[in-house]
Formats: structure tokens, C-alpha cells, sequence
């Protein structure tokens, strides 16, 4: 047995870069790095089907950077770290912090079950520019209002921390008696519909870096505006390696930071600063991801229609841009942010449909599913959140997609059965003329869907059902 093995827990930090808890351990001897896919304690947030296929081939690219020496267990942690330190003779563990509520909670009863065995636990911050308790106003309580928080909160504290370097006196240890393959973890699906979104990622640490880069260079100029176009190249794509930790935000930071000064720098650096409020609320506020944040909402008269929902969830509404979103989603495993204010708004608003239900799609759909994200840009788009948006501000789909697509690139990539229409028709296919639809080969009703819903009858219902609780 190898003497002064140090634990190493990888969490939400899947990369070598920038991580704090693996510099230390790895200061401190010889680093035993492990995986654990907790399915005991994660109770309704169990993971999703598509951030299961991501955590499948980021953990091979981990394993493949440290040489294939990650150890990789599935079950409790509680119990399997408690079987770690006594059959390898464990006295410290590091690990970098996470804050949903299901992990704070557990990872409190693994540290007070390491002292009883003696065994020393290191914790870090590798996930957050700012730790959510240093964030306060000058009361001692939470922010509510995103402004605040980032302008006056954020901006007056500390500089975010410098990247850390890979560290450079790596030693590594597998466990060859316990530990599994990541293929016995068995987060592909059985039926493979995942094929199609390999095409439209390079996961792991060399994929995020490879991606920041290429935004720097072509996406950060013009970023302000052009981030609302979603055919325009004007986003980064980093938010499933934010989650998952292939890379930090740090990293993002000073990159962004190094380039320079500019509005548009300074609006990219503002999301990063949303990324923060999520989970700020979170932190404060545990039931965000259950609980309307404004407890008025609670009365409100959401209606119950598993038809309208089905159509949403597979892009078969009858509006293009609607339905070109929810096809993205489906294929690509994630969405523009501006149409997932567009389908979230025509979700909980022109179907008056609970955000729950969007929620809990998202949650299983999106690779950069994430709890404080999530959570509380479901609640912000119902309006009952922090800083929410208005429940009365209704996005037109058919506005929207006229301003953000004007010439329906975005529609006619995802929904093609559309894309021989003229760009004055295709926002709006139900105004065309019958007979120009038919020498186009489309039938509304057959090869593409006619509107599920009247929109100036569903927002005048959707006002409606806001005055019965306002």
C-alpha cells in the first residue's frame, strides 16, 4: 500500500485547470482521484437523461487526462468514501464545494462522519466567482434584485481569484479493488437517440477551453446585440462546461477581462453574473426550484392539458419559432437563451401551463441542466421569481421570431418541412394563402401543424388569470 494518500473527491469540477482542491491535494502527497454517481441522496433532482450523456463522455475525458487513474464508484458517498479511507488508509480528502441544497446537506453529514474517523476534510470554492454568503447587502440579508446584487454586491467585492495552473507534481493512484468502469455507471441511454447530438459538441476540458477560445475570437465582438439573434454565432455555448466544471468561471472571467475593454465585454461578464444571482438565490433560498418565490402565484389558476404540453415538449405548436426552439432542444441538447425566454413565456403564459412542467422538461433535455439556473430562469420567465419578469409582458412569437429571425434561418434549420417559404410568410404560416402553401408542398394540419392556440385569445386569458391574483 502506498503511504500519505491524499483523497481527491471530483464533483462539479471535471478538469485539471483552475482546481483548487486537486492543487492542494496534490501539494500534499499522493492523489487518489474518484468519482461518485450519487444515486441515493439527489431525491427529484436525480439527474437528466441528456446531462447523463454529457457526464458520460466528460468523465472519459477526465479519465483520459489523469492517465486513466480515476476511480469511479456509484451509490452513496457517505458510505463508499467512509469504505475508502479505511481500506487505503485515507487521512485528508479535498473536494471543491457545490451548493444545491440535496448536496450542502449531504456533504454535512459526510464531513461530521470523517471526524469520528479521524480523516481531515479541505474544502473549496471552484465553482463560483463569489461564495453566496460574502454576497449580502448591508443588513446581512440576500439580494433580490439582479442589478443590485451584481452593480453593488458583486462589483464592490473581492476581484474574482486568478486561474490557478495545472498543478505540476501530479501523482495519481487508482482504487483496483472497488472501483467500477465509467461504463458500468450506465448513463447512455438504452435507445440511442443521443446520436444526434454528438455532432454539436467537443465535451470534456479541451472542448470548453477550445470553445471559450473561439468565442473570444469571433463571438465576444458584438455580443450585446447579436446575442439575441440565435442564428448569429453571438453566444459562447460554455454553459454545460460551466456546470459540470470542465471549466471555471474564473477562467472565463480573466479570459473575457483580457480582452479589450468594451459594452460588450462588460454585458458578458453581467451573465456571468446571473450564472452568480441563480445561485445565490438557491443558496438562500433552498425551495427555489419548488416554491414560488412569490407566494401570490401560489393562487394562481394554472390550467392542467396534457395534449397543449405534449405539443410544446415536441415542437408541434403550429409556430415556427416556438417549435424550431423545442426542436433544438430535443436534437442538440440545448437552446438559445432568447427563444427559451420565447417558449418558457408561451408555455406558462399562452398555455397557462405551470413552470413546473417547463422546468422539469428542461431539466431532463438540456445538457446544462443546472438547479440554481434552472430554477430561477423558470421562475423569472412566470413571473414569480426575484427580479421576474412581469407576468403582463407576454412575448409574441410571431414578433419575436420576425425581430431575432428575420430572414427564418434559425426556422428553417429545425423546422424544415417550412423552409421553402418566403421569409414574409414563414413567421406567420397560417396567414399564407392555401393555394401558395399547397405548389409549396405544405398542408397545415398534415405537414406541418395548424396553431394549437388563438395568441391574441390566449394573452387576453393569460391577463385575465394575473388580475384574479394580483
Amino acid at each position: 500500500m502506498i503511504k500519505d494518500i491524499v483523497l481527491h473527491w471530483f464533483r462539479q469540477d471535471l478538469r485539471t485547470l483552475d482546481n483548487p482542491a486537486l492543487c492542494m491535494a496534490a501539494s500534499q502527497g499522493v492523489v487518489l482521484p474518484i468519482y461518485i454517481f450519487d444515486n441515493t441522496n439527489t431525491g427529484e433532482y436525480q439527474m437528466g437523461s441528456a446531462s447523463r450523456w454529457w457526464l458520460h463522455h466528460s468523465l472519459h475525458a477526465l479519465n483520459n487526462t489523469l492517465d486513466g487513474k480515476l476511480s469511479v464508484y456509484i451509490g452513496d458517498p457517505k458510505d463508499i468514501i467512509i469504505d475508502i479511507v479505511q481500506h487505503l488508509d485515507v487521512k485528508t480528502i479535498y473536494w471543491n464545494r457545490c451548493y444545491e441544497p440535496w448536496q450542502t446537506a449531504r456533504d454535512k453529514q459526510i464531513r461530521q462522519k470523517l471526524k469520528n474517523y479521524g480523516t481531515r476534510v479541505h474544502s473549496f470554492n471552484g465553482s463560483l466567482l463569489w461564495e453566496p454568503w460574502d454576497i449580502l447587502k448591508k443588513d446581512g440579508t440576500p439580494y433580490k434584485v439582479f442589478t443590485s446584487f451584481y452593480r453593488n454586491g458583486c462589483l464592490n467585492s473581492v476581484t474574482p481569484r486568478k486561474p490557478l495552473s495545472k498543478p505540476k507534481n501530479l501523482r495519481l493512484q487508482s482504487d483496483p479493488t472497488n472501483s467500477k468502469t465509467i461504463d458500468n455507471l450506465n448513463l447512455l441511454p438504452s435507445i440511442r437517440w443521443d446520436t444526434k447530438m454528438e455532432q454539436h459538441w467537443k465535451i470534456g476540458e479541451q472542448g470548453a477551453k477550445k470553445n471559450l477560445q473561439q468565442f473570444l475570437r469571433s463571438g465576444l465582438e458584438g455580443y450585446k446585440q447579436g446575442r439575441n439573434f440565435p442564428n448569429k454565432k453571438h453566444v459562447s455555448r460554455l454553459s454545460p462546461h460551466l456546470h459540470f466544471g470542465e471549466i471555471s468561471p474564473n477562467q472565463v472571467w480573466h479570459a473575457a477581462n483580457s480582452k479589450h475593454a468594451s459594452k460588450d465585454t462588460e454585458h458578458f461578464l453581467s451573465e456571468l453574473g446571473w450564472r452568480e444571482f441563480s445561485y445565490n438565490l438557491l443558496y438562500h433560498f433552498p425551495k427555489l426550484p419548488s416554491k414560488n418565490f412569490q407566494p401570490k402565484f401560489n393562487h394562481f389558476p394554472w390550467k392542467t392539458n396534457k395534449r397543449l404540453l405534449q405539443r410544446w415538449q415536441t415542437g408541434q405548436t403550429g409556430f415556427p419559432f416556438i417549435d424550431a426552439g423545442m426542436r433544438e432542444l430535443w436534437q442538440t441538447g440545448y437552446m438559445h437563451n432568447r427563444v427559451r425566454m420565447v417558449v418558457g413565456s408561451f408555455l406558462v403564459k399562452n398555455l397557462l401551463l405551470h413552470w413546473h412542467h417547463g422546468e422539469k422538461w428542461f431539466w431532463d433535455c438540456l445538457v446544462d441542466a443546472d438547479l440554481a439556473n434552472n430554477s430561477a430562469s423558470w421562475q423569472w420567465v412566470a413571473g414569480s421569481g426575484a427580479d421576474a419578469a412581469p407576468y403582463f409582458r407576454i412575448f409574441n412569437p410571431v414578433l419575436q421570431s420576425k425581430k431575432f429571425d428575420p430572414e427564418a434561418l434559425y426556422i428553417r434549420k429545425w423546422v424544415p418541412e417550412l423552409k421553402k417559404l418566403k421569409s414574409n410568410l414563414i413567421h406567420a404560416p397560417w396567414e399564407a394563402n392555401k393555394s401558395e402553401l399547397k405548389d409549396l408542398g405544405i398542408v397545415l394540419g398534415k405537414t406541418y401543424p395548424k396553431p394549437i392556440i388563438d395568441l391574441k385569445a390566449s394573452r387576453t386569458s393569460a391577463l385575465d388569470a394575473y388580475n384574479k391574483i394580483r
